[in-house]
């Protein structure tokens, strides 16, 4: 019997549980948008004033949007947060606020770094859940990754690349934010 679907990969052995998965996947992206919700805050608290002000606030509202989602779905399923919800607190504000202090166009920088951070990794969860039974949780993680490629796009136009030392900045925060993504996962 031939089908349209390709065969779902098997489990290797010490590969994690469908369980076990999902539960990283919800533990992890908790994690990230409650440290994005803490990077507008802190992009708010300098910029909050200037042109730039509206477009993040807008951002953050999403943001805030997705934490409550996830705030659910970590009630809803038993998950444990990570144990580095006090760390992401403190690095997430300072990561904002510090990017703002070196002006707006770094702070747009920051947002571009984590949004490509967050969309790969994203992209990269909806493809494990793909045959795995959970649509919503799936639908979910890609209605995410599109506003966060809409975040991404936005600080493009309004002129990340134009930050002083934009790729050694951009480079600096991805490799942190997919540091970050890692530990979360595990801790």
């Amino acid at each position: 019997m031939t089908t349209d679907r390709p065969e779902k990969p098997r489990r290797m052995p010490g590969d994690p549980s469908k369980t076990e998965m999902v539960e990283r996947m919800i533990r992890v992206d908790h994690a990230g948008e409650y440290g994005a919700v803490r990077i507008y805050e802190g992009q708010m608290a300098v910029l909050g004033e200037t042109k730039s002000g509206p477009v993040i606030k807008h951002m953050a509202e999403q943001e805030e949007v997705h934490l409550a989602t996830f705030n659910d779905l970590v009630a809803d399923r038993r998950v444990r947060p990570t144990a580095l919800l006090p760390l992401w607190h403190l690095a997430g504000f300072a990561l904002g606020a510090g990017t703002a202090l070196m002006g707006e166009k770094a702070a747009h920088a920051c947002t571009v770094a984590v949004e490509e951070a967050i969309d790969e990794h994203y992209a990269a969860q909806i493809a494990a859940l793909d045959g795995e039974g959970e649509e919503g949780l799936r639908e979910t993680f890609e209605k995410f990754r599109q506003e966060e490629l809409e975040h991404h796009d936005t600080a493009l136009d309004m002129g990340a690349e134009e930050a002083p030392g934009y790729d050694l900045l951009k480079g600096a925060i991805k490799r942190g934010s997919k540091l970050a993504i890692w530990l979360s996962e595990r801790i």
